[in-house]
């Protein structure tokens, strides 16, 4: 499969940065959307309109599905498992995926690919196909995601309120973060990285996925960090 989780607890627990000039990139509408699209199945990892996901990737049939994307439209999509599904050698798929465009591409001198997928549209999952690829396949309706392709960049957040609870979450989770990317960064750009990159349950994830708007998704992100920030807190009480 791909190497993701060490890399990105790396991340997370030593440096949280926010890389300007990615995160102000805007989500372009490509030519085409595709029917049919090949899909990347990883637990807990989460793909939105406009952010950026780095990928280092050496399993034979995902690099197979990279090699098949490049020679195309680029296009991949990212999506959960059903954890709920079981006794399948495939599980399940959630309804809801991203898919993202291959903005970024290397290889490594050992056969694998570091490549970065930039966040397009979601999709629904029309039905998956019964592909003769290594690699899976799903046929995609974008019909209720037009709004991904130009999204909000003010969203309405109490940021004071948003900034005290990171300090809190960022603390308990032990992570560093760089206050002023933060603070210089649009409402939308904000929540789409916190989103990806904050170790939250893969349910937590999908549900910011399956958000109706952006808006909603960072009241949904404010309600995560409100519950995961009392929760630590009860914790520590109970312990003295």
């Amino acid at each position: 499969m791909l190497n993701f989780t060490p890399l990105f607890r790396r991340l997370l627990r030593t440096r949280f940065i926010f890389m300007r000039q990615n995160l102000e990139q805007t989500a372009r509408k490509p030519d085409h959307l595709p029917d049919v699209i090949p899909v990347f199945p990883l637990t807990g990892v989460l793909l939105l309109p406009g952010g950026q996901l780095p990928l280092n990737i050496f399993e034979p049939r995902y690099l197979d599905m990279v090699n098949a994307a490049l020679a195309s439209d680029r296009i991949i999509g990212m999506i959960q498992p059903n954890q709920m599904s079981s006794g399948s050698k495939a599980p399940s798929l959630h309804k809801v995926g991203c898919a993202g465009k291959i903005t970024e591409f290397s290889e490594t001198s050992d056969g694998r690919y570091l490549i970065t997928l930039t966040g397009l549209s979601r999709f629904a999952v029309s039905e998956e196909l019964s592909a003769a690829t290594t690699y899976r396949q799903v046929k995609a309706d974008w019909n209720n995601y037009s709004s991904d392709i130009t999204p909000q960049t003010c969203l309405g957040l109490d940021r004071e309120h948003l900034h005290r609870l990171l300090k809190d979450y960022f603390s308990k989770e032990e992570l560093d973060c760089d206050w002023s990317a933060v603070e210089q960064t649009s409402d939308n750009k904000l929540i789409t990285c916190l989103s990806m990159i904050c170790p939250l349950e893969p349910l937590e994830k999908q549900a910011l996925l399956e958000a109706e708007c952006c808006k909603t998704r960072g009241k949904m992100f404010i309600a995560m960090m409100e519950m995961a920030v009392n929760s630590a807190g009860h914790n520590a009480d109970t312990h003295h």
